[in-house]
């Protein structure tokens, strides 16, 4: 089968289509054919190592997933397909299924064929979506819904999202919508009119105000892309306050500290829990039509390097998605 394999961390030219060996699936795995798959942060991030972080994440990173060189060759965590085959003991799913899901950071997924285990993050893919828009449902949305869960969002909650335009971003904004929270939205001119359409209550263009200077305060601050801090973003908390981060070691050590002194807090969820009930949830919302994974660009696989530049430039506004095998 055909895949993107790399050898090396590094920029995206370490990037390269390769044939190799079909996976077969154990007693418990669904083989799925790969009809479209994203490349997103993690993708990013892993293939250089973490390097863009500092010395520490860079050498974490290497602990985790190789010090040399990569251990698992394919990257790529969410996908949306057809069962090509299953286990003998999977009752859940059937050959010619359409499935989505994501593989986690067992990657894989920028690859014709991947293994995931029946209980795994997969699940039947909403009615009437097509490969390509059912690819990106999860990784911005598990990722946005482990945070607003940790944060208990209740209604009326004010909550404000920095980095609203983003695949986190975007699901965050409409799932603390769904969950009843009064929902300020940070993002540049361009997705101004994007982010309200998704349920944001007001927005704020960032390139001409700092939402730390104009007194207002809230109840939870998101901060979506990583770009924000603690400490900056104190005084726009109320007394109770959470900071939801999506990374940084910083923030680990402030989600330890600041339950034990002050009442406002980091909450920052290690390990992340995301589940296959969370998948299902998420088809659940899709169906109802109250959430939809938004898409900047499409690329076909052999577009890998390109799309991972375009990623790198953290510019993109939601999802970018791969092509892979065509659906006949």
């Amino acid at each position: 089968m055909r895949a993107v394999v790399y050898d090396r961390y590094g920029s995206p030219d370490v990037l390269r289509i390769e044939d190799v060996e079909k996976p077969l699936p154990k007693e418990d795995e669904v083989l799925v054919k790969i009809h479209a798959t994203t490349v997103n942060r993690a993708d990013v991030h892993t293939r250089e190592a973490n390097r863009g972080s500092g010395l520490a994440a860079s050498a974490l990173s290497r602990l985790v997933f190789g010090v040399r060189r990569p251990r698992r060759r394919i990257l790529g965590s969410e996908f949306a397909g057809e069962v090509e085959a299953v286990g003998p003991a999977v009752t859940e799913f059937a050959v010619g299924d359409q499935v989505f899901g994501n593989s986690s950071l067992r990657f894989g997924a920028h690859a014709e064929f991947v293994c995931i285990r029946e209980s795994g993050r997969m699940a039947h893919m909403p009615a009437g979506l097509s490969f390509e828009e059912a690819a990106p449902i999860t990784d911005g949305a598990l990722n946005a819904l482990m945070c607003i869960k940790a944060a208990d969002l209740r209604k009326g909650d004010s909550i404000l999202v920095y980095g609203a335009s983003g695949a986190i971003g975007t699901a965050g904004v409409q799932l603390a919508r769904y969950f009843g929270a009064d929902v300020t939205a940070v993002c540049s001119t361009k997705n101004l009119e994007l982010v309200k359409s998704l349920g944001a209550d007001r927005v704020i263009d960032y390139t001409k105000e700092d939402f730390t200077k104009n007194g207002q305060t809230y109840h939870v601050i998101f901060d979506a892309v990583g770009k924000l801090s603690f400490r900056r973003c104190l005084d726009s908390l109320e007394p109770g306050g959470l900071y939801l981060p999506t990374d940084g070691f910083v923030n680990l050590m402030w989600a330890l500290w600041t339950p034990r002194f002050g009442d406002k807090k980091v909450r920052f969820q290690i390990p992340p829990r995301q589940t296959k009930q969370d998948v299902l949830f998420l088809k659940q919302l899709i169906e109802e039509g109250k959430y939809r994974p938004v898409i900047d660009r499409c690329y076909p696989l052999e577009d890998v390097i390109e799309a991972s530049r375009y990623v790198e430039t953290q510019q993109k506004t939601g999802n970018v998605v791969l092509t892979i095998n065509s659906a006949t």
